[in-house]
Formats: C-alpha cells, sequence, structure tokens
C-alpha cells in the first residue's frame, strides 16, 4: 500500500508542478490550449500575471509534497503529506464548484486518493 500512496503523491506532484510551468510560463500557448474553451482568447494576455500568480501557488504545493518525502520522522512526513494533499484536493473541489467540474477529475480524485493510500499505508 505504501507503494502505492508514494506513486500517487508523486502523480500529484507532478500534475501541480505541470500547472506551475503552464501557468508561470506558458499562459499563453499551452495555457490558451488548455482553457481556450472557457475563456476567450483576447484574455490570456491580460491575465497572464493572474495566471503566473496561481502558478506560483501550485509551486508551493509541489514543494510541500516534495519536502513531505525528505522529513526523516516517518509521522511528520505523513502528516506533511497528508496536509499538502488537503490543500490539493481543497482546490480542486473549490475548483469544480466555480469553474469546471472536470477539475474534480483532474485534481481532486488523485489527491483525495494519495490521502486514502497514504492513511491505509500508516
Amino acid at each position: 500500500m505504501n507503494i502505492i500512496a508514494v506513486i500517487l503523491t508523486v502523480i500529484v506532484a507532478i500534475e501541480h508542478l505541470y500547472i506551475l510551468w503552464m501557468e508561470m510560463f506558458a499562459w499563453e500557448t499551452a495555457g490558451k490550449k488548455t482553457f481556450g474553451a472557457s475563456m476567450p482568447h483576447d484574455l490570456f494576455k491580460p491575465t497572464k500575471s493572474l495566471a503566473a500568480n496561481q502558478g506560483l501557488y501550485n509551486g508551493f504545493l509541489v514543494a510541500g509534497l516534495v519536502w513531505s518525502f525528505l522529513i526523516s520522522d516517518p509521522e511528520w512526513a505523513v502528516n506533511v503529506r497528508l496536509f499538502f494533499l488537503g490543500c490539493v484536493a481543497v482546490a480542486g473541489i473549490f475548483g469544480t464548484l466555480t469553474a469546471s467540474k472536470i477539475i474534480f477529475i483532474i485534481q481532486a480524485v488523485p489527491a483525495l486518493l494519495a490521502m486514502l493510500f497514504v492513511i491505509i499505508s500508516k
């Protein structure tokens, strides 16, 4: 079970690393491909700094998840991992309620599954 928990946590971290890159550095290219159907194309340039800010927050989530693998105390490592996975899950649920239902599948479900397996493997 621990291997599944680690794999799912790494997947969540990689997903948010991609989101960081897209929102901070590729908002007008990859961001447009991702969100182009739900957002007018002329809004990407004026919202570039807002997207970069969101990307930075995704970077903090990645940093927390990576940090959880570097903590030597197993109890603290689990607590930190669950905290940051919980942050991802809450962000995914909020995004589902305010932006798009697909965010639940893309963001919240992987985080919730990772949390479940982290808890089971304790």
